[in-house]
């Protein structure tokens, strides 16, 4: 559709409401106003639709001012019945050509999307009826010959085909690992099984991610029931197994949709009283209930619902939308758009398939993560590995840590360890990194040992930026021979990876360097080649958005600028989607540089935005942005030139970024790429190639990278991958961080709330 025709956009949330459509709706509003269309917010969902008046408003640079932390949907939304009626349609349809809206962005479930498909396959007959009615003029219907629709998926089940993720399921995820990791502590405390049922009428991935992150013993999903007809004995037997291994507690987590494979429903009451009297104890019942739709959205599903936002205005203006509705996704960390009904009815597909009990064809809808997933966690719910079988070989693999601590290394020692143990091969945990190793500070690991592992911080086999040189290296090949070490697991940053490079290139030298190694990156800076997100990253990013939510607050009180320092090094990936995330007006990275031309712009945008109202600044600084112009430079350079107009504060959040539990997608991804590091090392040892790798998450694949290629991908002077996705976002920051004229950036939001 050619720009012309597309002067106002209509934007409405439906159906249940998620974290993160806030973000959505701010994302849209600023993206149009930036592309000069006007903007209308259709409150209550299609219920304002039907009704019009008041409900649909025009909106402003500043009506989305301070909403990006805030859960829930500030426009609303509501069950309307008369939208599903013809004459319903018709009233919204008349609503949007008084108003002169000809294009629609909803944000909702596939039951909303469904609704507008099909409200626009009507419109030529609606626009008939009304003319027919006299309701409009023939100008008004020739001016408004289509409707053209968009689609985002606010659901927390994360359920729609057609997108890796939904805005939403990132942060019910979150507020049902905060509770099982809470549960789990006072299960242990007193040895007690607790039962926890979360959301997913359809959709088992709230329960079978929340079981993976947090180490449950027990799951049950409706994609695929329990595939034997006692599945009660079943339960009861591997639970009693795992105490008898040495497990103080037992959690159970059941999706609201779970059933057996006969269809009969599964209830958290049924299944604590089987608990009761197969276990001969007490057993609670937790159902977190809709604490997994409120609270603040994560970081993810902040940044998640503004990229769909900015990318659903720019489909329906750059002409490639050809009158077919189009479902915003996500695949890997790339936007994409699909056939929007193709994705609703895959999705229903998926339902059909639960009801008829064709589990195989639920499963294979879901997607192979889905299914990896599941097969992990299989391996992990066992109360002690499978037997070794006598003819199959049998491996010591070391596992160690290098560089800097991150979050959820430890979730990927307690996988590495029973995914290998589970496929009969030795264990070995190395402690406190090479160092550790040259030194004999090895030992093996037992199964249990790993309990309880995945959600907490640090890192319990320790860990050293120590890198080997000269004679290390000798001594290192010494330790490798000393403890028959077959293969190598290091999980860590740079440091690890540097060395693993050092190790390959000294092979010739070194006889023992040829044996398997693979890398998992493991680091808060993202900076590692090979991996579109480091393991660690996603919690530190979680960390910064949250410190960032409180300085704002305090900021907001007191016409203050906040200069807030992230860690990265030379890499600018926290500062940027921290940045994003949160609406700062201003971030600074290595990868652009800073300039006193720079510097000087920014006072002059800070002391005219708070002469005319502005009462918050945000800016956010890499830690390695420049050399000179520090933070602390900064800070005294704008308070300074602020004057009597404002006063700056800076806050360098240093290592409380890198501490705290793990977030739920750095926990299942650690899990998922240490299952696949212990699968490569197998494979290689059986073929005898003594390949040296490193792992990382590439769009939705998972890939391996020959450290031949290693020096070709990274720039070693600024320790950083020479290609960095996510640099191609920096455009869209800029566009929704500027501040109105005359307005504040932001958070500094004084004008009416819309709600």
């Amino acid at each position: 559709m050619a720009l012309e025709k597309v002067q106002k956009i209509g934007i409405l949330t439906s159906g249940g409401d998620a974290q993160g459509m806030n973000a959505a709706v701010r994302s849209v509003v600023r993206t149009s106003l930036d592309r000069g269309v006007k903007v209308f917010a259709i409150y209550e969902g299609y219920q304002g639709l039907v009704l019009g008046g008041d409900l649909i408003r025009e909106m402003t640079w500043d009506s989305v001012g301070g909403i990006l932390h805030r859960g829930g949907t500030i426009i609303g939304t509501a069950r309307c019945d008369e939208f599903n009626t013809r004459q319903g349609r018709l009233q919204a349809a008349h609503n949007l050509i008084r108003t002169g809206i000809h294009s629609l962005v909803v944000i909702g479930g596939d039951g909303s999307l469904t609704g507008a498909n099909t409200f626009r396959q009507e419109w030529s007959g609606l626009l008939q009826e009304l003319l027919d009615n006299h309701a409009i003029s023939k100008e008004d219907a020739d001016a408004h010959p289509f409707l053209d629709i968009v689609g985002l998926v606010g659901s927390i089940d994360n359920d729609m085909f057609g997108t890796d993720m939904t805005i939403g399921a990132d942060s019910a995820l979150h507020r049902i690992t905060e509770a099982v990791d809470a549960i789990s502590s006072t299960a242990a405390s007193h040895q007690r099984t607790f039962v926890i049922k979360v959301m997913g009428r359809n959709c088992g991935y709230l329960a079978l991610m929340g079981g993976l992150a947090t180490g449950a013993d027990w799951i049950l999903i409706p994609e695929n029931p329990p595939d034997v007809e006692n599945w009660q004995k079943l339960m009861i037997d591997r639970l009693i197994a795992g105490r008898r291994a040495g497990r103080r507690d037992t959690i159970v987590v059941i999706a609201e949709g779970s059933h057996d494979r006969q269809g009969n429903h599964i209830g958290s009451t049924e299944v604590a009283k089987t608990l009761e009297e197969g276990l001969h104890e007490e057993v609670r019942v937790t159902v977190l209930g809709h604490v997994q739709r409120g609270g603040v959205p994560s970081a993810f599903d902040r940044n998640l619902g503004t990229l769909l936002g900015h990318a659903a205005v720019e489909t329906l203006l750059d002409g490639t939308i050809d009158r077919e509705p189009q479902l915003i996704g996500l695949r890997g960390n790339r936007i994409v758009h699909s056939p929007l009904m193709e994705c609703v009815d895959k999705t229903r597909l998926v339902a059909r398939s639960i009801q008829s009990h064709d589990y195989d064809t639920a499963m294979s809808l879901r997607g192979n993560s889905f299914i990896e997933a599941f097969d992990t966690l299989k391996t992990m719910l066992r109360a002690l590995p499978h037997p070794t079988q006598p003819e199959q070989n049998q491996y010591r693999l070391g596992i160690m840590h290098a560089g800097a601590p991150a979050p959820a290394m430890n979730a990927a020692v307690r996988a590495a360890t029973r995914i290998g143990m589970d496929r009969g091969h030795t264990i070995l945990g190395i402690r406190n990194g090479f160092p550790g190793l040259i030194e004999g500070d090895v030992q093996e690991m037992e199964w249990m040992s790993v309990n309880g592992w995945a959600p907490t911080g640090g890192c319990e086999l320790g860990t050293t930026r120590r890198t080997p040189a000269g004679s290390d290296f000798y001594n290192l090949a010494r330790a490798i021979e000393k403890f028959n070490i077959h293969g190598l697991i290091i999980i860590g940053g740079w440091a690890g990876y540097e060395t693993a490079y050092q190790m390959y290139k000294a092979r010739e030298n070194f006889p023992t360097f040829n044996l398997p190694v693979v890398c998992l990156p493991a680091t808060i800076n993202n900076n590692l080649p090979g991996s579109e997100l480091s393991i660690g990253a996603d919690t530190a990013l979680n960390n910064i958005v949250g410190a960032v939510d409180k300085i704002k607050d305090s900021a907001v009180a007191l016409r203050r600028v906040f200069v807030v320092e992230v860690m990265g090094r030379s890499c600018g990936y926290l500062a940027l989607m921290s940045g994003l995330a949160t609406g700062a007006e201003r971030v600074y990275i290595d990868e652009e540089g800073v300039t006193l031309k720079d510097l000087q712009a920014d006072v002059e945008g800070l002391r005219f935005g708070f002469s005319h109202g502005k009462r918050l600044g945000l800016i956010i600084r890499s830690e390695n942005a420049n050399p000179v112009y520090n933070t602390q430079f900064m800070s005294s350079l704008f308070e300074e030139e602020g004057g009597e107009l404002f006063d700056v504060r800076q806050a360098i959040l240093g290592h409380m970024q890198q501490g705290g539990s793990p977030s739920p997608f750095d926990r299942i991804q650690a899990t998922r790429l240490a299952t696949r590091c212990v699968d490569f090392l197998i494979e290689k040892l059986d073929a005898n190639e003594p390949a040296s790798a490193f792992i990382g998450l590439q769009g939705k694949e998972i890939k391996f990278h020959n450290f031949e290629d290693f020096d070709r991908m990274v720039d070693m002077k600024k320790q950083r991958p020479k290609e960095q996705w996510w640099m191609d976002l920096r455009p869209i920051a800029k566009v929704l961080a500027q501040p109105a004229p005359g307005a504040g950036s932001d958070g500094a939001n004084f004008s009416t709330p819309l709600e």
